[in-house]
């Protein structure tokens, strides 16, 4: 190859710029529409075919290289449609149990109101031939010692994982607080208030099978997706970890110290339905779920005793933790 053909291949030959009557950006839709036919097609490729984990199994860190030829509004548009697209398959696969972060990349991290919610239910709640079969409820308090031990075990995976996942992420010397439901070490977890008022909610979805409303199969299957832990249950895993030591760790009830009057028991169902409605919906049906809220709703007299019992009980943990 020449010199003179190795200059003319670098050479660059850029689109007209600006944004005046001869601009690429204002005559460039039919690149645009080409680009737009194939969004859908680079959406599955990137969802079927990509696999991320591998990638940044490493680094954790994601490099996008845009090596278009124009210059203008359709290359952001078309990088914009290629990060969204990586951000769905990222979270399809990923959750805050495993790494995040590059390694020793975080000083402080902060947890609230959401470590107790499972990565997965435990499969034996599912499967008729096991002694965890969690039959005509959709929670563990009040269940049979197998299920709640389905659930123990599951927190304990998760609280393995998230602790292994951060010690790698935070800094030595850096610092974690975690504010999440909880139980104290003095009561039994048949007492947990959260587990009267999901009983409430269960014994509801009974009464809709037995008006033919909603097949007994379908609550069969349902199971909330949290575990209340104790701090016992939690110093040991953090000890188990040996990364963290543990600066501060109580039972404390938030409500109490509200100024604000005692939570009814519309307000509070009010809060439980913004809350999990989505994920009532995705099992039962939008339609199903809300003649459930109607129904619980119209017994909120009944609805507030089961409030009243649990308002003084400490029902979060808060514990801080340092990398060591």
């Amino acid at each position: 190859m020449s010199n003179k053909e190795a200059v003319a291949m670098t050479e660059s030959n850029p689109m007209t710029g600006g944004d005046g009557t001869y601009s690429y950006t204002k005559n460039s839709t039919y690149q645009r529409e080409s680009s737009n036919h194939a969004q859908k097609m680079i959406d599955e490729a990137i969802a079927m075919k990509l696999d991320i984990k591998s990638l940044i199994s490493n680094s954790n860190t994601l490099r996008i290289a845009d090596l278009g030829c124009s210059v203008g509004p359709n290359t952001f548009i078309a990088m914009q449609n290629v990060l969204e697209a990586m951000e769905k398959k990222c979270l399809s696969q990923g959750s805050f149990y495993g790494r995040l972060f590059p390694e020793s990349s975080l000083h402080f991290v902060y947890s609230s109101t959401a470590l107790h919610c499972l990565s997965k239910l435990p499969e034996e709640l599912l499967d008729k031939n096991s002694q965890a079969w969690n039959k005509g409820r959709i929670y563990y308090p009040s269940a049979s010692e197998e299920v709640a031990n389905a659930y123990a075990a599951q927190f304990t995976e998760d609280m393995k994982n998230f602790l292994n996942a951060r010690a790698k992420e935070i800094v030595a010397g850096g610092m974690m607080v975690v504010l999440m439901a909880g139980l104290s070490d003095d009561i039994h977890y048949s007492q947990l208030s959260a587990g009267r008022q999901f009983d409430f909610i269960g014994s509801t979805l009974m009464d809709m099978v037995n008006e033919g409303l909603v097949s007994e199969a379908q609550v069969d299957s349902f199971n909330i997706p949290a575990y209340c832990p104790s701090p016992k249950e939690i110093a040991r895993l953090v000890e188990e970890n040996g990364c963290f030591s543990i600066e501060r760790m109580q039972m404390m009830d938030s409500r109490s110290k509200m100024n604000a009057p005692p939570l009814d028991a519309h307000t509070f169902i009010m809060h439980l339905r913004a809350g999990m409605e989505g994920f009532f919906t995705k099992h039962f049906g939008s339609e199903i779920v809300g003649e459930m809220f109607e129904r619980i709703s119209k017994k909120s007299a009944e609805f507030s005793c089961l409030l009243d019992k649990g308002y003084n009980e400490r029902n979060e943990v808060f514990f801080v933790l340092k990398h060591k």
